[in-house]
């Protein structure tokens, strides 16, 4: 059962895990063992809140299928059992980022004093520039 927050799990039915080889290098043991995972969760069918639901859905994100499955890929270690942990961590920040809400950008004038001291430091630089021209006799 993976934890999102006090009144939202996700249980272990729902998460569809597959074992495969990872990619590049690791000598001879790469050929043998599948140590990546990919993990599967379907979010149509999940048990998620429909507010969650909607916002995994309309993610503008490259794990998202068309058919609102999410599917996260990890190679990172040499084990499943870690891969599989940071799979489902990155699920859960995944999860957690969709439904927080961001706060409205109160649209602000920059101060006069701001403003001046812009100008200022433009007009300086123009001069500064402005020396360095040949000077023609």
């Amino acid at each position: 059962m993976l934890i999102i927050s006090n009144t939202v799990t996700i249980d272990e039915w729902e998460l569809d895990f597959s074992a495969i080889r990872s990619q590049g290098a690791g000598g001879q043991n790469v050929n043998k063992v599948a140590s990546a995972i990919h993990l599967r969760f379907d979010i149509k069918r999940s048990k998620l809140p429909d507010f969650y639901k909607q916002r995994l859905l309309n993610l503008n994100d490259s794990r998202l299928t068309k058919e609102g499955v999410i599917v996260i890929k990890s190679q990172s270690h040499r084990t499943q059992e870690l891969n599989k942990e940071e799979a489902l961590n990155r699920l859960k920040e995944l999860i957690i980022s969709a439904t927080q809400v961001q706060k409205k950008r109160r649209a602000t004038k920059p101060s006069r004093n701001s403003q001046r001291k812009r100008m200022d430091s433009k007009t300086k630089r123009g001069q500064t520039k402005a020396l360095r021209k040949n000077i023609s006799l």
